[in-house]
């Protein structure tokens, strides 16, 4: 509780649980009164010599009146956090605002001292770093602007934590102290350091995880048959190579089928890494209580009874997640189905997967344990009894995802060397902003394909406690799309692209051979191929009769084409065809690719014979090229001229010996026709375009009326000259309209702005419905506008419901609108579309997050299925889509300076040959979040 002299409320919103550089949590959160005999404590812990670099001088205790002031603070002019683990300090940052001379003292300075001391033995674990990146976003809340700190030239470490910050920053040296002065406000490299540093200790939590040295089952019981000796047999049958523990509290015996055996954790006499915890639900707070005092590092809670059983459920599933990061722990679950790891330096099946999969360059993870299994199960199916590329690398199935989600998982293989391709089942994305950033980021390097469960039920599943989004489903795809996620609709479409991916390089364009033994198959293959969007060449019909010589010869020449991307082989086989002609055709167009590797080879095949399985035989027994590792391939996924960033990353190649059979030939067209995208996409990456700069607009000018405006309420939607008046200082002109209660004020109006003029209704229902005929046009003199004005009050309703307007006619062109919207969970979402009601029933609406660049602009007008419009269809004159994309950066560039405009609806935009003219707009303020994207790292509240 704080005292009456302190100026705040304890300010919550700064409590956060944060991913340390080891992989460890720690909670950051105020210091209060009540913390007095916690930092005494932790004071008395820390080194003489750490005392000495925080002081200055021997100061070997607290005194009474030190720990009065590092304890009372008015979270303004004076704050102070602690780094905890165990509910006691590890670490502690404080800040003091310098009062600034010859100020007013109504004035606040906006410069603040700062230090920090942090316990010896969780020294270099990043706690320095982490508790930085929140001190300074309080300062910012505070109006604090710079920070300055003084150093002895002998703490390396402490000088280190500053300069590596990123910040703009300035160093003297006086009085044999090291004095540090750097600004507050994010700069890209700041940014980009906060988020290596979150990727590198999120990626450590998930290996930690994935990887132990050691693991105990908590509630094996002594027979088979129930889930925690399922997953103790698992592990055992698995092979895994670290120290398997199994644990009951009914155990008496000392070993259980070998397994070391315990009645509780704390009778384990070396280090726990990870528990899989498979008791009853409420027996799981004793049990997290046990791993936390031993030191386990991470958990797997397979236990039910959480948020997927209702209200108590769910507060149960806060609670114990809380309390597993009181203790450094991460946890996967709960309900969680488990993990899997097949390096053969782990050999991990902490699961209720009774098998083993293959070894391969596959990563997967699923919040369901069902679709989990299905998804393993094809895999294990497809791949044909082929170790390498076609297994799996690492398997994540997260139940509730509580702790530990999609997010953290792909932190982990971004850079994780054995996985190549990423495969993920997803029923809810918990920070969609954030899973944007990570995928964009991950699929410049390796491809990620997704498929999303649940997305027309307009709810997560009950066990997923999650932030809603107000985006729907098709919004969320695009956004995905625009940050490189192969998205697909069925589990069957997941694996049909990853083992595309996985198995071949990928495509440079969209052009396709076909060739085959059967005119039928290779004639729907090119209709398919049609169909999605891709450019097949006339399909070559071997007839029933080609050898696999024949076969080999065909399909050497189409590789060799160089008209030709990629190759889709149709074959059905011979009547009495025997195990032995599959394995020659398999041969034939295994050695076959191998000659030109650059290029992707699919096979479309009937189920009657066994070239799939002869095909997954052929690279499992072919002999291993000179100078190639397992798994890969001479050559990249990418011509050698590409020159792109992303394409330039070292990555292992595809093995175009495996080349992946399909028994339809939808199925691998749709496969490859996302790799062709994908392709595109990887290209454009290295290239993602820039944000201009506008000299006219005026983004202080333009916060100052924003700031004006929210004075008078938390929230409002702008009338309209404030609307015109805040989009003016974005150069954004909104066409002028005034308002005609009656005939007699809409003449004025006319005679005001000059004819010819339009006469519209703005209401509600009738807004922006040009087919309902709410809008007389080209008005040229008073006669007409009086009878245009009687005729919308008769068909329509009186002035008082239509809200007549009067508005100078703009230059004739294609009806556009353009908006923008923030997302609680998916942040600022730029979107744009043809006005109008077909539009609008079909769907037909571009997205991009903001801020969107040239490339982004000019991607959201030609991807709409209307855009050729745009571009003189039917002999219509083009419009000036440069205007109308000078436009869209204009509105995002005003949603990224502004987190307090929170909509913009730009409708109609009328885009004509030459220029636009905006005739409606609307915005909507509200006060800007506290935190948001840009702050410091923490973990999802719970």
């Amino acid at each position: 509780m704080q005292t009456s002299a302190d100026r705040h409320e304890y300010p919550a919103h700064w409590e956060a649980d944060v991913v340390l550089r080891d992989g460890g949590t720690a909670r950051i959160r105020p210091i209060t009164v009540d913390d007095a005999e916690r930092l005494v404590s932790f004071y008395e812990q820390v080194s003489d010599e750490s005392k000495y670099y925080r002081f200055f001088a021997p100061y070997p205790r607290l005194s009474a009146k030190d720990v009065h002031r590092f304890t009372h603070h008015d979270f303004v002019d004076r704050v102070g956090l602690a780094a905890t683990v165990g509910g006691e300090f590890i670490a502690t940052v404080r800040y003091d605002r310098i009062d600034a001379d010859g100020m007013p003292a109504s004035v606040p300075a906006d410069e603040a001292e700062v230090a920090f001391l942090v316990q010896d033995a969780h020294q270099g674990r990043g706690v320095a770093s982490a508790l930085l990146e929140h001190i300074a976003a309080v300062a910012r809340e505070r109006a604090i602007r710079r920070f300055a700190a003084e150093v002895l030239p002998a703490n390396n470490k402490m000088i280190k934590v500053f300069t590596d910050a990123g910040y703009t920053q300035k160093r003297s040296f006086e009085d044999g102290v090291v004095r540090l002065e750097f600004d507050l406000e994010p700069t890209d490299r700041s940014l980009a350091v906060q988020r290596a540093r979150e990727q590198r200790a999120e990626a450590r939590s998930v290996q930690r995880l994935l990887a132990p040295g050691s693991v105990a089952v908590i509630g094996a019981g002594r027979t088979p048959g129930g889930v925690g000796r399922s997953v103790l047999d698992n592990l055992r049958q698995a092979g895994f190579t670290g120290r398997l523990h199994a644990v009951n509290a009914a155990l008496q015996e000392k070993e259980l089928d070998g397994v070391p055996a315990h009645r509780s954790v704390r009778d384990i006499t070396e280090p726990v890494d990870l528990a899989v915890v498979a008791v009853p639900a409420e027996q799981v707070p004793g049990v997290v209580t046990e791993c936390g005092e031993h030191g386990v590092q991470g958990l797997v809670v397979v236990s039910a009874g959480y948020a997927e059983s209702g209200p108590e459920g769910r507060e149960r599933q806060r609670e114990l997640v809380r309390h597993a990061r009181t203790y450094g722990m991460r946890i996967i679950g709960p309900n969680a189905f488990g993990v899997i790891n097949t390096s053969p330096d782990v050999r991990l099946n902490a699961s209720l997967a009774p098998q083993m999969p293959r070894p391969g360059r596959i990563g997967l993870f699923a919040q369901s344990g069902a679709i989990g299994i299905a998804l393993l199960s094809r895999l294990h199916r497809r791949g044909g009894g082929v170790t390498g590329v076609t297994g799996v690398s690492t398997f994540v199935s997260s139940g509730n995802r509580a702790d530990v989600s999609g997010n953290d998982v792909l932190q982990y293989w971004y850079d994780d060397p054995d996985t190549d391709v990423a495969l993920m089942y997803l029923e809810s994305i918990g920070n969609p902003r954030k899973f944007t950033r990570l995928a964009r980021r991950t699929a410049a390097v390796k491809p990620l394909v997704v498929v999303q469960g649940a997305r027309h039920g307009g709810t997560a599943p009950q066990g997923h406690a999650v932030r809603a989004t107000r985006l729907p489903h098709a919004t969320v795809s695009a956004l995905l799309r625009q940050a490189g996620v192969i998205r697909v609709d069925t589990i069957t479409e997941l694996v049909d692209a990853g083992l595309l991916l996985a198995r071949q390089p990928l495509p440079r364009g969209p052009r396709v051979a076909i060739l085959g033994n059967s005119e039928s198959l290779g004639l729907l293959t090119y209709d398919a191929c049609l169909a999605e969007g891709l450019r097949p060449l006339p399909p070559r019909d071997l007839t029933t009769a080609a050898s696999a010589e024949d076969f080999h010869r065909a399909l050497s020449r189409a590789l060799a084409d160089d008209g030709c991307d990629a190759v889709v082989v149709t074959a059905i086989p011979a009547v009495g065809e025997t195990q032995a002609a599959d394995a020659a055709l398999a041969e034939a167009l295994r050695s076959s690719a191998l000659e030109a590797p650059a290029k992707p080879v699919l096979v479309v095949h009937v189920e009657l014979g066994g070239l799939a399985e002869a095909l997954s035989a052929a690279a499992s027994t072919a002999p291993q090229a000179p100078g190639t590792a397992t798994g890969a391939t001479p050559g990249a996924r990418f011509h050698p001229s590409d020159a792109s960033p992303a394409a330039e990353r070292a990555e292992p190649a595809p093995d175009s010996r495996l080349i992946p059979a399909y028994p339809a030939a939808e199925r691998a067209v749709r496969a490859l026709a996302e790799a062709v995208k994908y392709a595109q996409w990887r290209l454009d990456a290295g290239e993602p375009g820039k944000v201009p700069e506008y000299e006219d607009i005026d983004e202080k000018g333009a916060a100052r009326l924003i700031d004006d405006l929210l004075a008078r309420g938390e929230g409002l939607t702008l009338g309209g000259e404030q609307t015109a008046a805040l989009l003016g200082r974005y150069g954004i002109d909104v066409h002028h309209a005034l308002p005609a209660p009656t005939p007699d004020d809409a003449v004025a109006a006319a005679r005001t702005i000059g004819y010819p003029v339009a006469l519209k209704t703005t209401a509600p229902h009738l807004r922006h419905r040009a087919d309902l005929g709410g809008v007389r046009l080209d008005v040229a003199d008073e006669e007409q506008l009086r009878r245009a004005y009687t005729e919308l009050t008769e068909l329509f309703g009186p002035p008082t419901v239509l809200r007549p307007v009067v508005q100078g006619m703009a230059p004739r062109g294609v009806d556009t609108v353009v908006r923008a919207v923030i997302d609680p969970a998916a942040g600022a979402v730029l979107s744009f579309g043809l006005s109008g009601a077909a539009s609008e029933l079909l769907g037909d609406t571009a997205h991009r997050l903001v801020p969107v660049t040239d490339r982004d602009a000019a991607s959201l007008v030609r991807s709409i299925r209307t855009a050729p419009l745009l571009f003189g269809w039917r002999g219509s004159a083009p419009v000036d889509t440069a205007a109308l994309e000078e436009l869209m950066l204009r509105v995002s560039r005003l949603v990224d300076d502004h987190p307090e405009v929170v909509a913009v609806s730009l409708e109609p935009v009328v885009v004509a040959p030459a220029g636009l003219s905006v005739l409606g707009a609307t915005v909507r303020l509200a006060r800007a979040p506290l935190r948001d994207d840009l702050g410091p790292r923490t973990l999802p509240v719970v």
